[in-house]
């Protein structure tokens, strides 16, 4: 069959995003036998134009259209991401009847509100590129597809979603032909990272999360040797900088040091990034193997530096160890960002101060904080239930594709902004969804490309505002 696959996304603050997932169902589609285009929106002027310009070309037998976010998850300033799918989805029913079948992260955060929201025929809930080439052998030979994994679909008004299927990740990880796909000179220049997976699966239990939902809560290992590969492979290709976005890269631990101690053996010329450690797990070995295995950068996902707080999350540690976290980190000059999220069940005046506190008393000058206020509410987590109970959210499930957040009913959200905006004021090294909005921030990226400075770009972050602040501009 003729394929035509589209990456909506186009969103590059603060910098584009490689797609790797929708690049290897490029290329899963194309090892099954069908002749498969890409179009890649990312850097597209009129993507409803290139859309018409692609159908024109290719004459689709199945359109499969990639949605990476739904939203930008901010509370203050949000961005309905999804919505930007529509102009496409209106000019592709306007030129073709070939199915459309959805895909991408957010599909497997809310496959039913996609799919009443878009119209779409289908959509692929989990991993794609296992899923995706046996709908389309099934539509070929005129076969229901109906029991395929991960498959979504409305039949006479009623939702339909099959339970995803929970595949290993022993060889699994093939590094894409970007080149074929993609305008990587473009990627390159903007500063963008390559995507790496060590594992799928998460045990964690945070009441607003969906990584369990997505990936289930068994942990599938990659093979550090194939790590090594991937990252050889990346190098090989271009890609220097290298991001590793496992839900959460430093658990289990023990394989996360197998990992590092591999990478530090085989030697490589990337730069390692993550911005996913679990403070439970920030330890001297760890931090020393990150070091040794090339990390110029990793980010702390705290959300809290209250212990109340942080029970209320269910996050698993307290603010001991987010200190003892803060305390190692000292020890070692790995650059790092902590990352929190304001606003949680329990949440009170009090608890964002010892939050603050935190961030100003315990964080290195050097390091950056960013922080969000509000937690996006997503249907069927602990947090949606809690949120309903305190009568904070009524809307039902199929209408919260666009955002809806949580915010304490112990905290005045108009006292939560004013004050982060003032501590945003006095702390040059501390970030907000502002911070990584700003409209000349691609710009910067193109311009740090070409002077050779070397992302993380946070690691300067003090110095540029201070700078745009000097120049006037409000930062």
């Amino acid at each position: 069959m003729k394929i035509l696959l589209i990456n909506s996304n186009r969103n590059q603050s603060p910098m584009p995003v490689v797609p790797l997932g929708a690049c290897q169902v490029a290329e899963a589609a194309e090892r099954a036998g069908h002749r498969v285009s890409f179009l890649d929106l990312m850097f597209i002027h009129d993507p409803v134009q290139a859309v018409e310009q692609a159908i024109r070309l290719t004459a689709p037998e199945v359109i499969g259209l990639s949605l990476r976010n739904i939203d930008n998850n901010d509370m203050l300033n949000p961005i309905f991401f999804a919505a930007d799918c529509l102009p496409l989805l209106g000019k592709i029913r306007q030129l073709t009847e070939a199915p459309v079948v959805l895909g991408g992260a957010a599909v497997s955060v809310m496959p039913e509100q996609l799919l009443r929201f878009t119209g779409a025929d289908w959509a692929v809930a989990g991993e794609g590129d296992a899923v995706f080439p046996e709908l389309l052998t099934a539509l070929a030979a005129g076969r229901p597809p109906h029991g395929l994994p991960g498959l979504a679909w409305f039949a006479d008004g009623a939702f339909h979603l099959n339970p995803p299927a929970r595949e290993g990740c022993a060889g699994r990880f093939v590094v894409p032909q970007f080149s074929r796909w993609l305008n990587l000179r473009a990627y390159k220049r903007s500063m963008a990272t390559a995507p790496l997976q060590t594992k799928l699966g998460c045990h964690f239990q945070c009441i607003y999360c969906t990584y369990r939902k997505i990936e289930g809560d068994a942990y599938r290992l990659m093979d550090p040797a194939d790590t090594v590969a991937a990252v050889h492979a990346y190098t090989a290709m271009g890609f220097h900088n290298v991001e590793f976005v496992d839900n959460v890269f430093n658990s289990p631990p023990g394989h996360c040091l197998a990992v590092c101690e591999a990478l530090a053996r085989a030697g490589h010329q990337a730069r390692l990034q993550t911005y996913e450690l679990n403070p439970l797990f920030v330890d001297d070995d760890l931090l020393a193997a990150m070091e040794e295995a090339g990390f110029v950068g990793a980010g702390i996902t705290v959300e809290s530096a209250s212990s109340a707080v942080l029970a209320r999350l269910k996050k698993g540690f307290s603010a001991e160890v987010v200190h003892r976290a803060a305390d190692a980190i000292r020890r070692h000059r790995l650059p790092c960002i902590w990352i929190f999220m304001l606003g949680g069940p329990g949440e009170t005046r009090a608890t964002v101060e010892e939050t603050l506190d935190f961030a100003r008393s315990a964080v290195r000058a050097s390091d950056a904080v960013f922080f969000t206020t509000g937690i996006r509410i997503y249907p069927g987590t602990e947090l949606d239930r809690i949120a309903r109970e305190q009568g904070v959210l009524t809307l039902p499930p199929e209408k919260m594709l666009e955002p809806v957040f949580y915010v304490s009913p112990e905290l005045d959200p108009l006292w939560l902004a004013h004050h982060m905006r003032r501590a945003m004021l006095d702390n040059c090294h501390f970030l907000n969804g502002d911070t990584f909005e700003l409209p000349f921030l691609p710009a910067i990226n193109r311009l740090g490309s070409l002077v050779g400075i070397e992302p993380p770009l946070w690691r300067y972050t003090r110095f540029i505002r201070r700078g745009l602040r000097l120049a006037g501009v409000k930062a």
